[in-house]
């Protein structure tokens, strides 16, 4: 079982990193990571504090478009080009696949993100000369990022197994956009009464909280992250991913692909 799912993997990986889109978002990102320098040095003695906020936006913003507009297409392109059915003429079961082609994508981000964060940490040495122990709480800022990611893709993949990629893509975008005002939905629950606080209160338990996994403005003053949160963000992130696989998997798996 592990045997197909690493090749399934690797296969998304191969194709993801071939992907057009792929390169173009990637070059965009660095592209705005490397700026940042330039306009850092408008404002003097704001320059480290701009350049993490860009910098790690930067990288939030198009990781999370490659997460959708790549996931989507992880089911909906092997069934157009009617490459699934060789695959699952095998002895590779429709769950199998699709969590190769999780793995497969999730792997393609962490390495872009990598890069990406290599091309951030080049632009801070070039704004401060050298590294700080507080440009390492960066690092957690960076590895929330991906986490983030993953949450993402698990809804790309989870919509895109019963839907057109189009309403995959404005389901898992929507999905996003909601996350990131789960904190303000959650507090809305607590303020109001009867059925509008039962439906907040069930709506914000359903939508990612990706607010959790927002420290950009925290790191970029140098405020410490607890363990507690990272021990909290991953574990929820963890869930998270595992229950929206595993229900792209059970759709797919009573999917007609005739």
């Amino acid at each position: 079982m592990k045997e197909r799912i690493s090749a399934i993997a690797f296969n998304t990986f191969r194709e993801a990193v071939r992907d057009r889109v792929l390169y173009n978002l990637i070059f965009f990102a660095l592209l705005l990571v490397a700026s940042a320098p330039l306009l850092g040095q408008i404002s003097i003695g704001v320059q480290r504090i701009l350049l993490v906020n860009l910098s790690l936006t930067a990288i939030s913003v198009f990781g999370v478009l490659i997460s959708i507009f790549v996931g989507i297409s992880l089911v909906s392109k092997e069934i157009e080009k009617r490459t699934l059915y060789p695959v699952l003429a095998r002895p590779v079961g429709r769950g199998e696949f699709v969590a190769g082609k999780y793995v497969g994508l999730a792997g393609t981000l962490a390495v872009n993100t990598l890069a990406m964060a290599a091309g951030f940490y080049l632009a801070l040495f070039f704004v401060a000369h050298t590294f700080t122990r507080a440009d390492a709480n960066i690092l957690v800022a960076i590895y929330f990022l991906l986490l983030e990611f993953f949450v993402v893709i698990g809804l790309a993949l989870l919509f895109s197994s019963f839907s057109s990629p189009l309403l995959s893509a404005l389901y898992a975008l929507g999905m996003f956009v909601a996350g990131t005002f789960s904190a303000d939905l959650r507090t809305f629950a607590e303020m109001t009464h009867g059925p509008e606080k039962w439906l907040a209160t069930v709506i914000s338990y359903i939508i990612p909280n990706l607010a959790s996994l927002n420290v950009i403005t925290r790191v970029s003053h140098d405020q410490f992250i607890p363990a507690g949160l990272v021990g909290y963000n991953t574990a929820y992130s963890l869930l998270y991913v595992l229950v929206t696989v595993c229900g792209a998997a059970l759709i797919f798996a009573r999917r007609n692909l005739k």
